[in-house]
């Protein structure tokens, strides 16, 4: 795989130039996702990430408050993906055999 530096210590460019956690496999956007869905705080999501340092996760953030719009838009863009694909799947088998049992609604 190639990398790509950045001026943040912490965060590389895949060869699509999706921004990573250098070090790491992980995607920024699902750190900033974590942060954003949850309001976790650096400590918060260090305690759900601890393979992650501190240093990795504020330089990760600081990138995110840097191309707010530009992440904001990828999120966005994944969750419309991700309603299309539910959509496609429509209702599970389980999910219908509680609906039969008048056990959901």
């Amino acid at each position: 795989m190639t990398l790509t530096s950045t001026e943040y210590k912490y965060v590389e460019l895949n060869e699509r130039h999706v921004p990573i956690i250098a070090g790491t496999t992980m995607k920024m956007i699902e750190l900033v996702t974590g942060y954003l869905a949850h309001g976790w705080s650096p400590e918060e999501l260090h305690f759900q990430h601890p393979y992650l340092t501190l240093s990795q996760i504020h330089s990760a953030l600081a990138y995110y408050w840097d191309h707010q719009a530009e992440l904001d838009a990828d999120i966005q863009q994944r969750e419309q993906y991700a309603e299309q694909l539910k959509q496609q799947a429509g209702e599970s088998p389980l999910a219908k055999k509680l609906r039969a049992q008048g056990l959901i609604k």
